[in-house]
């Protein structure tokens, strides 16, 4: 099949539940509904009963869960039978160390044969003498221990001689299997060790603070052909069309990778799970179509906010939970709770190189190891990107020297009297001392530590405990600021029409901690002013007398109460994991590594008396139904505006009906195709929408059915885009190609006070202008918004004739 102009996708979350087959089976509906192509999770062989893909553990097999190459061929020949192409979700930064080990063949030879091992390069591990072994954390209790107990064994029963614990399996250095079981384990090229251990002494490169994905070294030209073959082959073949890279800052050289894979696949479709923090701009210099499209949805988000909402919020969440004001000393705190916690095997890695170009210069001798970790760790401290792009050898670009000097200057505001130690770091960041084996490694390593240290302090630490209002806590997103005017919107917009024409947009993804449909519901609390807050106070009076004593923390029962607001209704068995993870990764009053299961049952009994107490249900359910004429408006405004801004489109599965989801795992959950099937048909048969579901698929439709006919218009280099004017504070439009028109409502709550519309007009240029989601034709000129949005908060016009 001739490769389709993408413009729409759909993604699917693979998984032993969902395989290829169950994609094959609605691959038809999927093209009525008009996405271009199926946008997959990873489907490399992934760790068994993977729920998700990223735990890659064989680059040379279609994952046999999923269906293995026989099933992914009967997918693409639906999917080309349907009209649809395939962009799949690739895994470039590591692979997983799965239980047994025996699983990764690659990683199996390393375990068994060290350095020596041709697949050795793979990985990021120090092999010298101080480490001498792979440290694998996999041990429950300190292995003293476990060895007392006779949990870990020598197992001989089969071909070669195996080390036992429990469910892990890992095999025995060849030469050592003859000695006695402390003295054997002493002489392996791994290190067996209490998980506690890792954090800091792991001697291998990871993915953020998780032990059991390893990086691997995709910089070697061997290693980025070994785990990318299967995929290109595919590729080539027309089986798949594109590719989303999955945490490229990872990498020691993003733009090289990306680079490596246009040359291989002949320039294919490729976008970045790259995040962008502020105004911040991807690489200009990276060969990909942009990114995954979380700068789209917090802009979009941004517009539906109102600023005015910002002080009674902030009273409240100050009220409840005491500080900290600002979000950035909230983030502040968490990062450097995180470099002292989970991260520190990463600082202590990069204090030893720094010491160890210091030990060898004698310039730059008297700089003690205290200094420069203390230096180092607030310099972490105060990046505020997720990398800066230094390549060793090349000078650093005029953005990247600002990334790394903004730190610097604010590291030296902190600590002044380490500025020397400071300056020192930033040299080395920048490449700006020189070249060596060492200088080189920390070069690219500060860059790998970077990202772990924003999404571990800030996206998962810090957006679970700054809880002002719960819809701004998004990936890429800044919880510290309420609201933004279209005309902010607009200007993104422009610059990705020029820039990044064929970049993804999205709202609702995989990793969102809340889907679309939650935070348009929550958006319109920023509405309600002072009510927000004296609700937000009735409701905990009304838990009071259901609370164990002292606990929960008010603020945790805030975050209850935006949970149930956003999420309603929701049962306790989506509720009890949901807010066990939320303070897990908080990490104020329970953890993953200290979990306080008595304090979480508090909070989980709490939500499970709520929602059975008549007061407490009763007022969540009266401000949702106060909330419904605003939910309406957002969840309707949002969806149009994403699907008609510059890019490729994404729908995440399901999301075409009003999905109201948490963060994963509860994403994840089943998608009712069946429903979503019959619905779209009735609407294709005249019917008019009946509730909220069907209003959002007759948008989400219409919309998608116009990127798959008219590309040109929305998605590519020829699209234009630009703003139209409206007359109104309270709607946002824009013009697409000169023929498409679009009008969205924001600030919904406010537009009812002002009285409706008023005498406010959108300007349409001359013409016909039929509106795809009703019967409505009007002619160019200033239309009445009251006239035009009567029936929906929304309108979709395509001008007739030439």
């Amino acid at each position: 099949m001739p490769a389709r102009r993408i413009a729409a996708t759909y993604r699917l979350q693979l998984r032993p539940e969902f395989t290829f087959d169950d994609a094959a089976a609605i691959a038809p509906y999927l093209a009525d509904l008009g996405v271009t192509h199926l946008y997959l999770s990873p489907l490399l062989q992934a760790a068994p009963g993977s729920a998700h893909g990223y735990d890659v553990v064989d680059h040379s097999r279609i994952n046999a869960e999923l269906g293995g190459d026989e099933g992914l061929d009967r997918l693409v020949a639906a999917a080309h039978a349907a009209g649809l192409g395939i962009v799949v979700d690739v895994v470039p930064n590591h692979v997983a160390i799965p239980t047994p080990a025996l699983l990764n063949p690659v990683l199996w030879s390393v375990l068994r044969d060290g350095p020596a091992a041709p697949e050795a390069r793979w990985f990021d591990v120090d092999w010298s003498a101080e480490h001498r072994a792979l440290l694998m954390p996999v041990l429950g209790d300190p292995i003293g221990r476990c060895l007392t107990r006779g949990e870990i064994h020598l197992d001989r029963s089969g071909g070669e001689p195996l080390v036992r614990y429990f469910d892990h399996v890992l095999p025995v250095r060849p030469g050592t299997e003859d000695l006695p079981l402390p003295e054997l384990l002493d002489r392996q090229w791994y290190r067996l060790a209490h998980w506690r251990v890792a954090d800091e002494e792991l001697n291998y490169r990871r993915f953020f603070d998780v032990d059991t994905l390893a990086g691997i070294r995709m910089e070697l030209p061997e290693v980025f052909e070994a785990t990318h073959r299967l995929l290109v082959r595919r590729h080539s073949a027309g089986d798949l069309d594109g590719f989303r890279i999955d945490h490229p800052d990872g990498l020691a050289d993003p733009r090289g990778y990306l680079d490596d894979l246009a040359a291989a696949t002949g320039r294919a479709w490729v976008v970045v799970e790259k995040i962008l923090e502020g105004e911040e701009r991807l690489p200009g210099d990276w060969a990909c179509a942009g990114t995954t499209g979380y700068d789209a949805l917090n802009r979009v988000m941004g517009v539906l906010v109102d600023p005015a909402g910002a002080e009674p919020l902030t009273a409240v969440w100050l009220e409840l939970a005491g500080g900290p004001r600002a979000f950035e000393d909230c983030a502040e705190e968490a990062k450097r709770q995180v470099l002292d916690g989970p991260l520190r095997a990463e600082v202590n890695r990069l204090v030893d190189l720094a010491a160890g170009i210091c030990h060898d210069d004698v310039y730059l001798r008297d700089h003690t190891r205290r200094g420069l970790e203390e230096a180092l760790i607030e310099l972490l401290v105060a990046f505020d990107v997720y990398r800066a792009y230094v390549v060793p050898g090349e000078p650093p670009t005029p953005e990247a020297r600002e990334h790394v000097e903004r730190a610097a200057a604010r590291a030296r505001e902190a600590l002044p009297d380490r500025a020397d130690e400071v300056e020192l770091l930033v040299d080395f960041a920048l490449g700006r001392r020189g070249r060596g084996r060492r200088r080189d490694e920390f070069c690219v390593r500060f860059q790998q530590t970077c990202g772990p240290v924003m999404a571990k302090g800030v996206e998962d630490t810090a957006f679970y405990r700054y809880l002002r209002l719960a819809a701004l806590n998004e990936v890429g997103g800044d919880p510290g600021t309420l609201g933004a005017e279209p005309d902010r919107l607009h200007a993104w917009a422009a610059h990705q029409q020029e820039r990044h024409p064929l970049g993804m947009t999205g709202l609702t993804t995989h990793d969102t901690k809340r889907s679309e449909d939650v935070r348009a519901r929550l958006a319109a609390l920023s509405e309600l002013g002072d009510a927000a807050r004296e609700e937000a106070l009735a409701w905990q009076e009304a838990v009071a007398g259901l609370r164990a004593g002292d606990a929960p923390h008010p603020a945790d029962v805030h975050l209850l109460w935006q949970t149930l607001v956003g999420a309603w209704p929701i049962g306790i068995e989506r509720l009890e994991p949901y807010l066990q993870k939320a303070l897990r990764e908080a990490k104020l009053r329970s953890s993953w590594l200290s979990p306080d299961e008595g304090y979480e049952a508090a909070l989980a009994g709490l939500a499970a008396a709520a929602l059975d107490d008549p007061e407490a249900r009763g007022r969540i359910e009266a401000l949702v139904a106060r909330l419904a004429p605003a939910t309406r408006s957002n969840t309707l405004s949002q969806k149009l505006i994403q699907l008609m801004l510059p890019g490729v489109a994404d729908c995440y599965q399901g999301t075409e009906l009003v999905a109201r989801s948490l963060v994963d795992p509860d994403n994840r959950r089943p998608v009712d195709y069946l429903e979503r099937m019959s619905r779209l048909a009735r609407l294709d048969g005249g019917g008019t929408p009946d509730d909220l579901d069907d209003e959002k698929l007759l948008i989400v439709s219409r919309a998608l059915r116009l990127r798959r006919e008219h590309p040109e218009w929305l998605a590519g280099p020829d699209a234009t885009y630009g703003a139209l004017p409206t007359g109104s504070s309270h709607a946002v439009a824009m013009l697409r190609a000169g023929r498409l028109a679009a009008v969205a409502t924001r600030l919904p709550i406010g537009l009812e006070r002002a009285g409706g519309w008023g005498a406010a007009t959108l300007a349409l240029p001359d013409g016909r202008w039929r509106d795809q989601l009703g019967a409505r034709v009007v002619e160019g000129g200033l239309v009445p918004l009251a006239d035009l949005l009567a029936d929906l908060p929304v309108a979709l016009l395509v001008r007739e004739g030439g």
